[in-house]
């Protein structure tokens, strides 16, 4: 058997001789980039004898195996976090430090794949991490975005989008696997026959893209186990028309392939129009009938045609409703091309599926247009209907005579395929993301399903790896974890809770304190070198690092900065401790009112900038194009970590955990998983505010609410608001952010004024900052909230999640070997 292990002279000599067999270099003429190269390609080396032995025996055992299906997977640089999975470290740092090389900036050069947005993607990362950690067999399944999501440049304080061409230099962890490439199918008709008695359907005249896999390797952290995440890339069968390009149409010869690549092109293209709805729709179907097509393929190979046996072999879990399409693909191949029948097929189907739901939000359950589905997959469509059909005789059986109540339940109803009905109707499980998520869903979201069918519910809480989030991102505090309690938590991360006596030792504190100290001076020079600001390390570091959206609030945030920058203007006397308020967010394109508190947060950053006294005591960063690899470097230095989103609205989060693990002390409302912190840490250990999310729905039926009232009796609110029109804020464009001032005192087309409560909770928001401002005076005190902190960070790990699905849902059976 290979070895699965390199000491310091082997990665030596595979480094330099690598670097003279492709690049023609020694070390000393290198470049970082071909340095880089060579080192991942030596890592490379190390794990592909385990993943091919990881394949060998899931083969051998025939294990049942996960398909986690997810339009987003946001990886975040690989190098390190494999060496350190790998063990070998040690190795790899005498490799270096012996060969001279600065294994900083070597890693600066491998790019970060742009494969996800926000915490969906970081999630999925997240699980595929623990599961090879956990010797489960699993495989991601995702679409190898070539420009992703975008790159985010802020240019006279506003968003621009950027291509983000991660891509362009190669990546080293990529291979291409052209047996198992295959056919997708658009467009076209279907025609009905007749085969030995039975009906067949035959999907004719369509358009073929070619679905091209290529795998990365993910690996387990001390375990011969390496999974895979398989990306699908687009391809057009015929690469040029010849006789086009000979006849001089050069724009002509290319168009099929440029159409078909479109698909694996952007992520989240903009649908604000039909075409850009229409790619969306073609990218969930793609993915998922590629990926369905090579679960059957790899099925048939272990098992043969005894499709009963599915269930038995294989588990797909949906996360959120972006691949619900492979519900009715299944079947579609079940039937059409396997020859089962109606019955049969959906009864293997709806015991091999399994749906996450991440959000209540309105706008991403998603919907499309019945008709754009019956052009572009018209097979698909057929099928849907008949589930429909079938699910509407079912619902109208337990709900006679309540026709509105279950044409809300419906798959198809007004026009539009309801893709959250059809995951929650046709999987086995429908879980949520914390315990309040999961209760939300039962009592509102989804209460008619929960009903009928109420076995099917489930709750459990996200996580988060911590190999990633603290032992990669902050070696310090894991040296000093280790020496002070032993090394088991690295395996049994809920051990950190071994801490919690330190958090009275005085000792333990100072050096904790010094640790963040020196994280706190780590990101001010990155931020210096990454866009020439100037942060001084001795403010209190305050962060709000999360998507752009309207319901995580950072319109609070922001207008709480305002108020403090009034009362330090306008009061001589007025003090405070001297903070930096830090953002991390990118806005969607098409989602103009985010891109406006984008805005409103750099108008008043300059504002706080130009004013001698407020800039001694208040700082506003934006970072940049925030990503995996600068969240490793700002979770690490925040001391209040903010997680204000409406209560009810955030399904979970996994920002606050992070921030948690590596002892920043959240502000936040009792909301998601914050509900769950708050239990851990105990309430003297954390700051909550604002309404509880049953006042905040109640406040949705009853549709009373007038901010008006509060904009009339806050002077500070009534002044910060005008502030944001009146050119204090945005001097050069006054009106520009009229827009935010409406949506939050009269509101727009019909709908409420300030519908996620940002005036409402200001008041208790204002004075939880207060409390934060009190209590960071003093020392002891806060040192020991924030051991606090870390030490009860390990149930919100990424292991214990997983192995509360594979208990309730899953049912996998680890791979046997182990190093």
């Amino acid at each position: 058997m290979p070895t699965t292990s390199f000491d310091k002279d082997s990665i030596k000599a595979s480094i330099i001789g690598k670097l003279q067999r492709y690049n023609g270099r020694t070390i000393e003429e290198a470049s970082n980039g071909q340095i880089y190269r060579a080192l991942a390609s030596t890592v490379r080396d190390q794990i592909m004898q385990k993943w091919m032995i990881s394949r060998e025996e899931r083969k051998t055992n025939n294990n049942k195996r996960l398909f986690y299906l997810s339009v987003e997977f946001l990886m975040g640089r690989s190098l390190y976090t494999n060496i350190l999975n790998l063990v070998s470290l040690d190795a790899y740092k005498q490799a270096l430090d012996e060969l001279h090389i600065d294994v900083d900036k070597v890693l600066q050069e491998e790019p970060e794949p742009a494969l996800g947005n926000g915490g969906l993607g970081r999630l999925a990362a997240c699980f595929m991490d623990s599961l090879a950690s956990l010797d489960l067999p699993a495989m991601g399944c995702s679409i190898r975005y070539e420009y992703g999501l975008f790159r985010q440049k802020i240019v006279d304080g506003q968003q621009v989008e950027l291509p983000d061409y991660w891509l362009g230099n190669g990546n080293v962890w990529e291979m291409p696997v052209m047996e198992d490439a295959c056919e997708v199918h658009f467009n076209g008709h279907v025609e009905m026959g007749n085969e030995n008695g039975r009906t067949v359907f035959r999907h004719v005249g369509y358009n073929t893209v070619e679905a091209v896999p290529y795998d990365m390797p993910l690996v387990g952290y001390d375990t011969s186990t390496v999974n895979s995440l398989r990306l699908w890339s687009a391809r057009a069968p015929k690469r040029i028309d010849l006789s086009d390009f000979n006849h001089g149409h050069y724009v002509q010869a290319s168009e099929e392939k440029e159409l078909a690549e479109a698909i694996s092109n952007i992520l989240y293209p903009e649908d604000n129009h039909y075409e850009g709805k229409l790619l969306r729709l073609k990218q969930q179907y793609f993915f998922t009938s590629a990926t369905l097509q090579y679960i059957l393929k790899d099925f048939k190979k272990l098992n043969g045609t005894n499709w009963s046996k599915l269930p038995e072999k294989v588990v797909i879990h949906i996360n959120d409703t972006h691949p619900g399409l492979a519900i009715p693909e299944l079947m579609r191949l079940l039937m059409d091309e396997e020859g089962l029948g109606w019955d049969e097929a959906q009864q293997i189907v709806s015991r091999t599926m399994a749906y996450t739901n991440h959000t209540i939000m309105a706008e991403a359950l998603e919907k499309w247009p019945e008709d754009m589905v019956k052009s572009l997959l018209p097979r698909i469509y057929q099928i849907l209907v008949e589930m429909n059909k079938r699910l509407c005789a079912r619902l109208w059986n337990f709900f006679p005579g309540e026709a509105e109540r279950v044409g809300r339940m419906a798959i198809i109803a007004y026009g539009y395929i309801h893709m959250a009905n059809l995951c929650v109707a046709m999987t086995f499980s429908t879980n949520g993301v914390s315990k309040l998520h999961g209760d939300i869903l039962k009592q509102e979201t989804f209460h008619d399903f929960y009903l009928v069918m109420p076995e099917k519910f489930s709750a459990i809480t996200n996580g988060i790896t911590h190999r990633r989030w603290l032992m990669a991102c902050n070696p310090e505090l894991t040296k000093l974890i280790c020496d002070t309690i032993g090394t088991d938590w690295v395996k049994d991360p809920e051990l950190l809770h071994d801490l919690a006596p330190y958090a009275d030792d005085a000792a333990f504190r100072e050096q904790f304190e010094k640790i963040k100290h020196n994280n706190k001076v780590r990101l001010s020079n990155f931020l210096k070198e990454h866009q020439g600001a100037i942060v001084d390390p001795n403010f209190i570091f305050d962060a709000q690092s999360k998507r752009l959206h309207e319901y995580k609030r950072q319109m609070l945030n922001a207008l709480h900065i305002l108020v403090l920058y009034n009362r330090i203007v306008n009061d001589p006397n007025f003090t405070m401790r001297p903070r930096v308020f830090i953002f991390g967010s990118k806005a969607a394109p098409g989602y103009n009112r985010a891109k406006l508190i984008i805005r409103f947060i750099n108008g008043l950053s300059a504002l706080i900038a130009k004013h001698p006294r407020a800039s001694k005591m208040l700082q506003v960063v934006f970072l940049e194009n925030y990503d995996v690899s600068s969240a490793q470097l700002l979770i690490p230095a925040t001391e209040i970590s903010e997680q204000i989103s409406t209560a009810s609205k955030e399904a979970s989060g996994t920002g606050n955990m992070k921030y948690m693990m590596n002892g920043a002390i959240t502000i936040g409302t009792m909301d998601g998983a914050n509900v769950e912190i708050s239990e851990q840490v105990g309430m003297d250990n954390i700051y909550i505010f604002g309404m509880r999310s049953d006042t905040v729905l109640d406040m949705y039926r009853e549709r009373n609410y007038n901010p008006m009232t509060i904009f009339e009796t806050n002077q500070e609110l009534r002044l910060a608001l005008t502030q944001m029109i009146d050119g204090t804020v945005l001097p050069d464009a006054p009106s520009a952010l009229q827009d935010l001032y409406h949506s939050l005192l009269i509101g727009d087309w019909g709908n409420m004024a300030d519908p996620f409560f940002v005036l409402k909770d200001f008041g208790s928001y204002s004075m939880a900052q207060r409390r934060i401002d009190a209590d960071y005076a003093d020392r002891d005190k806060w040192n020991r909230m924030a051991v606090i902190n870390t030490a009860m960070s390990g149930v919100f790990c990424s292991d214990r999640t997983i192995r509360e699905y594979n208990d309730t849902i899953w049912h996998l059976d680890p791979l046997k070997r182990k190093v």
